[in-house]
């Protein structure tokens, strides 16, 4: 074999070598890093309208839904186009549904 072919299988072994390494890092960074969202956040998410038009005070939504399972914001009337349906559903999902911390929320607005 060539010195030349040598130092490229050489180079390319090097750059697999490293490039497993960092990805086990990256795995295992992953996994010890990882943030942890609460579950209600999401499923408060789908039960709002979706219209992200920001008249809640909010960006959009997701950052209502947030604001309410974290208990910054106790105003389910602050959302103009969500029905009163939709408004009870979130009450009664986030008074039977415990949080990681097993506490629920109530006293909705």
């Amino acid at each position: 074999m060539p010195e030349t072919l040598i130092n490229i299988l050489i180079a390319i072994g090097i750059v697999l070598a490293i490039s497993a390494i960092l990805g086990l890092l990256l795995a295992v960074a992953s996994k010890y890093l990882a943030v942890k969202e609460d579950p209600r956040i999401a499923e408060v998410t789908k039960l709002l309208p979706g219209a992200n038009c920001g008249g809640c005070g909010f960006a959009g939504c997701a950052g209502m839904a947030d604001s309410i399972v974290t208990g910054g914001n106790k105003k389910l009337s602050s959302c103009r186009p969500s029905k009163p349906e939709a408004k009870e559903k979130i009450k009664e999902y986030l008074a039977n549904t415990p949080g990681p911390d097993g506490s629920t929320i109530t006293g909705l607005q």
